[in-house]
């Protein structure tokens, strides 16, 4: 034990790692251990915090599937494998690597509300008290189209803060509805005092409206289209052609021009509008040149906040709005980094527990400052003591 801790502590000094300090709080595994364990407790070998560190620690590697986890794991270096709290034999000493289907038993069998909650409560404390202003928390939801047949796949709604780009809450959408009905469970947990929620279209209801302002005192920022029509009709409406230019912002970027332009109203008296608490309406004209047919092209996008002028400026909307795409950002990296549409695990809970453990590896990606994750991975899959950093386990 003390050459393997003397090898360890050698390789870390050379990748240039400090070596973990034993007085540090593992504070990843502690949130863990609140996950109930589904297994039999008779034949237990592997605790459940150290597997569930280990697969985010893999998955924050850019292994994608059960089987490159197990890999992963039989691959590591003795000082990383006890940090994770992976188990050893009581009497040899000897490590008790788990294959791919004990991993997968334990994400099929696993509470996936209570991991969820665990660690977005953990990825909250990480993150901390942040810079000062608004949060602003984008919701969105995700079909895991290889977890099953079209009309039975795993549909998950995740609530992101737009700032630090870190996963607050996801929930299941079960097939018998739609993501509608779980907005409200999925933000009930949440402190929400002073945030403002955006969302796009299928969210913009009254009762979500209601719930935020008068039950969460918090703001909204809703995109709005036709599955409102009386809505759409009264936004659309409203004197655009008197309204001036507030904020315009330019882009380039993969070939193309973005011009945006956003204008904004008060909706009061002969403006107001018949939605709960709406106080300004908003219309983004967005121009894009592309240079491939040489044409530009002109999309309008309406909105409605709860947020009068005086608590946020034109500049402020349209970066809520923008910052929107975050939560969107997340999805395509699950998708083509991680290839989670491709995958074809659907054992019980297993496909939203891959789900979960992306979702931590890139918001602690975020927290790290990474702004391009691809790279980030390949970086981490050459050095396990990166990944054991990264989850504060050092």
């Amino acid at each position: 034990m003390e050459a393997s801790s003397l090898i360890g502590g050698l390789s870390a000094r050379l990748c240039g790692v400090s070596q973990p300090a034993e007085q540090d709080t593992p504070g990843l595994l502690q949130a863990l251990a609140q996950v109930p364990d589904p297994r039999d407790a008779r034949g237990r070998i592997h605790p459940l915090p150290g597997l569930l560190a280990i697969a985010v620690a893999a998955v924050a590697s850019g292994q994608s599937r059960v089987v490159e986890i197990a890999e992963w794991a039989a691959d590591l270096p003795d000082a990383v494998w006890d940090r994770l709290g992976a188990a050893r034999d009581r009497f040899t000493g000897a490590r008790r690597v788990p294959d791919d289907s004990t991993f997968t038993r334990v994400l099929a069998g696993i509470d996936a509300d209570a991991l969820d909650a665990a660690v977005c409560r953990w990825l909250i404390g990480r993150a901390g008290s942040g810079e000062s202003g608004r949060r602003v928390i984008a919701v969105d939801g995700k079909t895991l189209c290889g977890s099953g047949p079209a009309g039975v796949q795993v549909h998950l709604l995740a609530a992101l803060d737009q700032r630090d780009q870190i996963v607050l809450a996801q929930t299941d959408v079960d097939g018998k509805t739609n993501e509608i009905t779980r907005f409200v469970p999925l933000l009930d947990g949440l402190e929400l005092t002073g945030a403002i929620i955006t969302a796009d279209a299928m969210h913009t209801q009254r009762e979500h409206a209601r719930w935020l302002v008068e039950n969460k005192h918090a703001g909204y920022l809703f995109v709005v289209k036709r599955n409102q029509p009386r809505l759409y009709r009264q936004v659309k409406a409203l004197p655009w052609t008197k309204i001036p230019v507030l904020d315009e912002t330019r882009d380039r970027g993969h070939g193309r021009h973005d011009i945006r332009r956003l204008q904004a109203v008060t909706c009061h008296g002969p403006l107001a509008l018949d939605f709960p608490h709406a106080a300004q309406a908003l219309r983004i004209r967005r121009r894009r040149y592309n240079p491939a047919n040489g044409r530009w092209s002109t999309v309008t996008v309406y909105a409605i906040t709860s947020l009068t002028a005086a608590q946020a400026g034109p500049a402020d909307l349209a970066d809520w709005l923008r910052g929107h795409w975050a939560i969107e950002v997340l999805h395509h990296i699950r998708d083509t980094t991680y290839r989670e549409d491709a995958g074809r695990l659907r054992a019980g809970n297993a496909p939203r527990a891959l789900a979960t453990l992306r979702n931590t590896a890139i918001s602690l990606l975020r927290l790290d400052g990474v702004t391009s994750i691809a790279p980030a991975l390949r970086q981490n899959s050459r050095n396990p003591y990166r990944s054991l950093q990264l989850l504060g386990l050092t």
